[in-house]
């Protein structure tokens, strides 16, 4: 089987844009001109000097398009791009004239279509079936998901399109249904969709090829991911897949955006996932499902990893390894005065990192039950909230406060008086606690390198080999934008 193509979605809001979007579509092995979409379409002149294979499309509102006229003006259209050599005509399967159609072009260059949006059909098998019978090119369904183990029916269904010869398109829409968009080769079909959101869940072209190697996935790839909700702007897949493919391991890293952890693990044992990043809010939840817990990982009572192994779940815990090694590069921490901001997971998992060297651990938060569950963990002590000058050495921020969600100084007009401030948010790279810290003179660690070092250790239990090195921050930081949210 023929690896599947990148088919870049372009649409109006004029021919004109639609010609200059059609033109700019550098990446694009197959273009999608939704006509229905561009006020006024002039087919010809959609056509006129393209340079790439085009799929045609005029869908109308009754199928979630744009398009409002009558379907034989809608006829005229798509007969018209096919009598000028469109290379595809995509033809929804209720259509009125879609048979006639089908038949006078002896199903040449058809992709027949099926988009269902208000639900997640039961039928799939029996559907694909009948638009198979009506001797179109290509079949094309694609159906809403809230949940992933929604998706299961589809890679079900792409392995008997696949082995029947059939050639297919087969996606599920939105944000949960991205794994269909990035293992368009483990589902068999003839091409992948992509573009600028122009239908639910479509990812630009440069994402998926550079965040996720798409030309390199093979529909045998050993398949990990990270588990959230939300988990669309993780930088995960940027630095595992780059990982991947810097190994030469035949391996794909997807976003799974789970609406609970039975979902995530019908999913994941349906799919047989061979590794895991997990992200909130699954890092308790997920414990229960794991066959073994390793003893750091229960002591922080939170898994950010699952490792499988011979069968089997195996939980474990990075998130401190990655938080030691950029702090222990900068002080002994043996001794070490540190205030933690926060009594939350994050802080709970900073806690412990810090108590196995030997730090001196005050926990400084609103929440004083919390706070004290914590420090008597690791036989700290709770400290005043904001911290107290010449209080600490280093201090930690392990709340949620600084991120694009919410960009505040956690303790904003307190005295930074100490010698090292760690905030655990990457996105921004430079929080407004940083950026008071760097005024004031202290040494500033950003969570970014966090990430890199947690993620790191992960590719290494998984695969047994580390990435390059520098690979992972490279990778994280081309990725890092102002969306960047999650693990």
């Amino acid at each position: 089987m023929s690896k599947p193509q990148l088919c870049v979605t372009v649409a109006g809001p004029t021919m004109e844009a639609m010609r200059r979007d059609r033109d700019a579509a550098g990446d694009a092995e197959l273009i999608e001109l939704r006509l229905d979409l561009v006020d006024r379409p002039d087919v010809a002149g959609a056509l006129q000097g393209r340079r790439t294979p085009v799929v045609v499309t005029c869908r109308p509102t009754w199928e979630g398009g744009g398009f409002t006229g009558s379907e034989e003006e809608r006829r005229r259209i798509l007969e018209s791009a096919a009598g000028l050599g469109a290379e595809y005509i995509d033809i929804e399967a209720a259509a009125e004239f879609t048979n006639d159609f089908i038949r006078s072009r002896r199903g040449r260059g058809v992709v027949i279509s099926q988009h269902v949006f208000d639900r997640t059909p039961t039928d799939l098998a029996a559907r694909f079936d009948a638009m198979r019978a009506t001797g179109a090119e290509i079949v094309k369904i694609a159906i809403a998901v809230e949940r992933l183990e929604q998706m299961l029916p589809l890679f079900e269904l792409g392995r008997t399109a696949t082995a029947s010869g059939q050639d297919h398109v087969l996606l599920a829409m939105g944000t949960v249904g991205a794994p269909t968009r990035v293992l368009a080769a483990r589902l068999g079909n003839r091409w992948t969709y992509v573009g600028d959101g122009i239908a639910p869940g479509q990812m630009p072209a440069s994402r998926l090829l550079k965040d996720f190697t798409f030309h390199r996935l093979s529909p045998d790839a050993a398949l990990y991911g990270v588990v959230g909700n939300p988990i669309a702007h993780s930088l995960s897949p940027t630095m595992h897949n780059a990982g991947f493919e810097a190994l030469g391991l035949n391996a794909a890293y997807v976003p799974l955006e789970a609406r609970d952890a039975g979902d995530f693990v019908t999913f994941a044992k349906s799919m047989d996932l061979r590794g895991v990043s997990i992200t909130a809010p699954f890092k308790i939840t997920l414990m229960p499902h794991v066959d073994e817990i390793e003893p750091l990982a229960r002591r922080v009572g939170a898994i950010n990893t699952i490792v499988v192994r011979d069968g089997k779940w195996l939980g474990a815990n990075t998130d401190v390894e990655g938080f030691l090694a950029p702090l222990g590069q900068r002080i002994g921490l043996k001794a070490a005065r540190v205030t933690v901001l926060g009594a939350g997971g994050a802080a709970r998992a900073v806690a412990v990192a810090l108590a196995s060297q030997g730090a001196d651990v005050t926990i400084s938060a609103r929440r004083r039950d919390a706070a004290r569950t914590i420090a008597a963990l690791v036989n700290g002590s709770v400290g005043h909230f904001p911290p107290k000058p010449s209080s600490w050495d280093v201090l930690v921020n392990a709340t949620t406060a600084g991120s694009h969600a919410n960009p505040v100084n956690p303790i904003a007009g307190t005295v930074l008086d100490g010698e090292i401030v760690f905030d655990l948010i990457y996105a921004p790279a430079q929080t407004a606690l940083l950026t008071d810290a760097k005024e004031a003179g202290c040494l500033t660690i950003g969570g970014l390198e966090m990430l890199i070092a947690q993620a790191e250790r992960q590719f290494q239990l998984w695969t047994g080999k580390k990435p390059p090195q520098g690979l992972f921050e490279d990778a994280a930081l081309q990725g890092c934008g102002p969306a960047s949210t999650g693990r």
